[in-house]
Order: structure tokens, then sequence, then C-alpha cells
């Protein structure tokens, strides 16, 4: 029997059913603490404006892939020594200002409580340009990027994965500095230690082990992509070794496309090889190689993007004062003869899609035909096919249309001067050099300038030509054959004055 010196006084009962309380409710505000920020606190930075939102509105990437936002931004105060003053701008992104706090295409979204960034369409699909003799950059939303080095971007986030010197108290400390101004809190300081740091520690080293294939191919340089390769390993963990890619197909490097006037082009062979033609899919595709999931994506922001570019009209030319007027009409006749067929012309109300009036608009040319490149044709294979048409299974816009083609598709070519390079792999810097034979086209010559040649129709490829770090192209690597579109039935055997004709009237396009 207890003793009665052993019993709870009344006032020590009382004291000791409030402490249960107590800590009762501590714990459900804990839970709901947590579970706001697990659940409940997920939201994204959106914008009015159509165009704001294709440069900076979230399409759901940073769900699944993307650091959080003062990762992102200390990134380039760790690595200085490697990025120098140029910071991400030393991948090619582009800032609306120079006081801009994110480059264009990078999105914010908070989850889980953290706010989190990553890609977004733009940052493939922003180009630029500068005339002559002038350092004014001008942007042009949604023309190709022809700045992006996102081959070297993936080797650094591995290598800053792999960096023994990236490490929690590393990175805080470049948080609270000033130049980041982060300034964590003792709370966000043990968050960033214990939970953030480690993730993002291994999302890097997950890349290396996803993309370690990328250290065996040709450099991408800037303005190119290897489109699927990257999108095999990462969304479906494909082995990427010696023994299973290899030849033609490791090196599928292309350029980025226009995505200006959609609406005709729905129904047409759509990517370089014409593998899909619904503009639906090829923006879902597109936004997995940007870093969604087919959980994550934000398909009614997606949505937003496809109805801006649907109509979005292609850029005239800067310089259209410098247009050799007497030249317009032998060069129209030309394109008539040599050019529309393949790819339209323009009509009197603009640029005319019309694939009845031009049959081979829109349709695979044979590679055997237009003997271009074969990398990134080779790179799109029957299994990676039969998988990605796998992808949101169970949802309505399931992937249904994508296959496998014997070629490249012939594209329109409204706003053809604000695409340069030329064929698939960019390896032809300008419209002129691509009316001669291969063998008389550059075969070494110098991306990542936006100055542009207003005579030939390109951008400038020399050595002392105004732009970012120039990237030495050679034709002779995998990947980068400046062969095909030649012969009589292209034009390549004209004589030089109908070809400047020609050139002169496709700047109107």
């Amino acid at each position: 029997m207890s003793r009665d010196d052993d019993r709870l006084t009344p006032v020590e009962v009382a004291v000791s059913r409030a402490r249960r309380w107590r800590l009762l409710i501590l714990a459900f505000v804990a839970l709901a603490i947590g579970y706001y920020l697990l659940f409940v606190n997920q939201y994204v930075l959106a914008f009015e404006d159509e165009t704001e939102h294709f440069l900076h509105g979230s399409i759901g990437s940073e769900v699944a892939t993307g650091p959080p936002y003062w990762v992102f931004k200390a990134l380039p105060v760790m690595y200085r020594s490697r990025l120098g003053k140029e910071g991400y701008r030393r991948f090619g992104f582009l800032y609306q200002s120079p006081d801009a706090e994110l480059p264009i295409g990078v999105s914010r979204r908070v989850v889980s409580g953290v706010e989190r960034v990553w890609l977004n369409c733009s940052v493939c699909h922003v180009g630029t340009y500068r005339l002559p003799g002038e350092t004014e950059q001008h942007m042009i939303p949604g023309a190709p990027s022809n700045n992006l080095r996102l081959q070297e971007l993936i080797t650094f986030l591995i290598d800053v994965g792999r960096d023994p010197g990236f490490n929690a108290d590393a990175l805080i400390a470049a948080i609270n500095s000033d130049e980041v101004g982060g300034d964590l809190n003792v709370f966000e300081r043990t968050i960033y230690r214990h939970i953030v740091f480690p993730r993002v520690k291994y999302a890097f080293l997950d890349l290396g082990n996803r993309l370690a294939f990328v250290s065996r191919q040709e450099p991408w340089g800037p303005g190119r992509v290897d489109t699927f390769n990257p999108y095999k390993a990462i969304q479906f963990n494909f082995p990427m070794g010696p023994g299973n890619i290899g030849g033609a197909a490791l090196n599928g490097s292309s350029d980025y496309p226009a995505i200006w006037q959609q609406r005709p082009r729905e129904g047409m062979n759509l990517h370089w090889d014409g593998n899909n033609d619904s503009v639906a899919e090829r923006n879902l595709s597109a936004a997995l190689g940007a870093g969604v999931t087919p959980v994550t994506v934000d398909r009614r922001s997606i949505g937003r993007i496809e109805r801006w570019m649907w109509d979005l009209q292609p850029p005239r030319f800067p310089a259209a004062d410098k247009i050799d007027r007497a030249k317009l009409a032998e060069g129209e006749h030309l394109f008539v003869r040599y050019c529309s067929e393949c790819h339209g012309q323009r009509g009197p109300h603009g640029y005319d899609y019309d694939t009845n009036r031009y049959p081979r608009l829109g349709k695979v040319e044979p590679l055997a035909e237009i003997g271009t490149d074969p990398g990134r044709w080779a790179s799109y294979t029957d299994n990676f096919v039969a998988a990605q048409n796998l992808l949101y299974a169970g949802y309505p816009w399931r992937f249904q249309r994508f296959h496998k083609t014997e070629g490249y598709a012939n594209h329109p070519l409204d706003g053809i001067w604000a695409r340069s390079p030329y064929l698939h792999n960019g390896s032809v810097p300008t419209l002129r050099d691509l009316l001669e034979p291969s063998s008389r086209r550059p075969s070494v010559w110098y991306r990542g300038s936006d100055e542009l040649d207003l005579q030939r129709v390109g951008y400038r490829t020399d050595g002392a030509a105004q732009g970012g770090t120039l990237f030495r192209y050679d034709t002779s690597r995998p990947g980068n054959a400046n062969t095909g579109h030649e012969g009589p039935r292209y034009g390549t055997d004209l004589p030089a004055s109908a070809k400047d004709a020609l050139i002169e009237y496709m700047k109107t396009l």
C-alpha cells in the first residue's frame, strides 16, 4: 500500500495535469507547423504580364530539381575563382538589368517552406543581337538562345558536388556574407546545416552519376544542347556508359529552336527530326528537359506560355534600311524556285505557312537526301521513344505522338535572320555560307558573339567579334559536321550574284 506522503496533493495533481496539457499543445503546434511547412506553405511567384511570365514564371522545375534560392545565390560567391565577377553570366545567362535579382529563365517557387529556384522555358528561348559597332545588347523573347552554355553549367554543378570544400559551414558563411545577404538566423542555420545542405550535396552528386557520360561528349558550346541523351539518364535512368552509347548517337547536340508562331506549326513535324506533330506534347517534353517531372509539371503555367507563343510574331530584320531593295524581286523569284516548297514563304499578309500550297513544308527529309550530320537523329532511339510515350501515363495528356523518323524536318523560315547559326547543329555560321557547298563553308570558326553580320546574315565569327567568351567550333569533330543541304536542288551552285539576291530577300522573312 502507498503511504500517505506518496500521494499527490490536489495542487500537484493540477500542476501535473496542466503540464501534460502544455506538452500536448506544444506537440500539436509543432505538428501543425511541420504540416504547414511541408504541405501547405507552397506557392509560386506569379506575373500578370504574359512576357514577364515567360521570362520568369515557374513551370514546376523547382520542386524536384531546383536548389534553394540562397544556395543558388551563394554559389558564385563560393566559387568566384572559377566564375569570376561574371557569376552565372559565365554560362550565358541573361539579366534584364545590371541589378536584377535572378537571370532570365530562372523562376522561383516556395516548396515545403523553402524558396527554391530553377529553369523555365525562356532560359533556352531568348536570343540577343548587337548591331555592328554598337555595344547595346537587344533581347528577342522567343528566339533561340545563342548564349546559354548549359553543358558548362552542368559540369560546374557536378564539380561543386564533388568538391570537399563544399560543406555546410562554407555554404552558410557564403549565404550570410554581405554580398549574398541571406542573414540566416539560428533556426535557419540549423535547417540548412542538417537538412538543406545534405540534400543539395546529394542532388549534385546524383547529377554527376547520371550525367557522367557528358564528359565523353564533344563540347556543346553556346546556344547548343544535347536534347535527349541527358533526358534518357535523368527521366528514365538509362545506362549511358561506353558500352551502352557511342558513335554518332553520343553527340546529338543541336541549336535551340525559335518558338514564335506556333499556331500554324500545329500538325507539322516538330523538333529537328520531326518526331512529333503536337505542339502541346512538344512543349511538355521540353518542360521535362528543363527539370520538371510528370508529377511536378505546372500545366496551367505552361498553358499560359503556349497561348503567348501561339501567335507570337517573328522579329523583323533590325536594319531594314540596309536591305538592297533592287535585289528583292530576283531574290523572291529564286526563293520560290529553290526554297518555298519546303519552307513556305512571305505572303501579302505575313508569312505563308500553308502546307497545301507548299507540300514539303513540315515534312521530314530522309537523312540520305538532306545529308546533314546524323548525330541528333541517331541520339533519338526507338528504345527512348518507347519509354517517352509512357510519360504522363494515366492522364489525358499522356504522350502518344512521339516516333522515330528517317531524317530531319523542313521548318518555316520566318525570322530566319534571328536564328543563326544554321542547320540543326548550328554548324554553318551565316545564310550566305549555307548557300555554298560544304567544301566552301567555314570549317573552323567562333561561336558566342551576338554582333550581327548584316550582309551575310548571321553573327560575326572572327576572334575579335563582340559578345561573351568565344567558342571554337570545329566542323571535323563528331556531331559538328557542316555537310548537307547542298547541290542543285538547294541552290548552292548558283552564281554569287544570285545568292546575294536570295540573301536580301531572306532578310524580309
